[in-house]
C-alpha cells in the first residue's frame, strides 16, 4: 500500500488527466492519512493539495469530498455497519473502511454523483489500494447500499438510528 508515491499525481497529458477520478483517489489518499497518522485535518488538506496536480473544480471536490465524509463519518459508519454486520468497522481494513466512508458519501450526499462511476472507482481503488477481495467487499457493501432508496441526509440519520434497511420484508 503506497500511498506516497508521487508519480500517481504527475501527468504529462495536463487537464486530460485531471479527473474526478484522480480527486476521489486524492480524497481516499487524505482519509487514510487523518486516519492513520492522527494529523490535523487542515495540514494534511494543505499539504496534499500543494503536492497535486488537481485543479479548479476537481481540487474542489477532492476537497469536498473529505470535509463531507469526516462531517457525516458517524452517520456513514453507522449506515455502513448495517450493511457489513459481519464484517464490523474495526476489522476492516483502513483503505476499505476509508473507500467505503467515501463511496457512501458521495453515493448519498452528492445526488449528481453518477452511481455507476462512484461504484466503480471504488472497487478499483480497493483493487489497486487493498486486495482483490477488497474490491469484491468494497463492491457488494456499496451494491447493497445503491439498492436502497438514494437518501438525504434526514433519512440517512433516521436510517441509522432505527438501524432498519428500508421495504424490508
Amino acid at each position: 500500500m503506497n500511498f506516497d508515491s508521487p508519480h500517481t499525481e504527475h501527468h504529462t497529458h495536463g487537464e486530460s488527466r485531471n479527473t474526478r477520478r484522480e480527486a476521489r483517489e486524492l480524497a481516499l489518499r487524505m482519509l487514510f492519512q487523518i486516519e492513520l497518522g492522527k494529523q490535523p485535518i487542515s495540514e494534511v488538506l494543505d499539504a496534499a493539495l500543494a503536492q497535486s496536480q488537481l485543479e479548479g473544480a476537481n481540487r474542489a471536490y477532492a476537497e469536498e469530498l473529505v470535509r463531507g465524509t469526516l462531517t457525516h463519518k458517524k452517520e456513514l459508519d453507522e449506515r455502513l455497519s448495517a450493511l457489513t454486520t459481519d464484517w464490523a468497522s474495526d476489522r476492516q481494513a483502513t483503505v476499505d473502511r476509508n473507500l467505503l466512508r467515501l463511496a457512501s458519501y458521495e453515493l448519498l450526499y452528492r445526488p449528481d454523483a453518477p452511481v455507476a462511476a462512484v461504484v466503480n472507482e471504488a472497487v478499483e481503488l480497493a483493487k489497486k489500494y487493498s486486495t482483490a477481495e477488497s474490491g469484491r467487499f468494497v463492491n457488494g457493501v456499496l451494491g447493497a447500499l445503491v439498492r436502497q432508496p438514494r437518501a438525504t441526509a434526514q433519512t440517512v440519520a433516521s436510517a441509522a438510528s432505527h438501524r432498519e434497511e428500508p421495504g424490508g420484508g
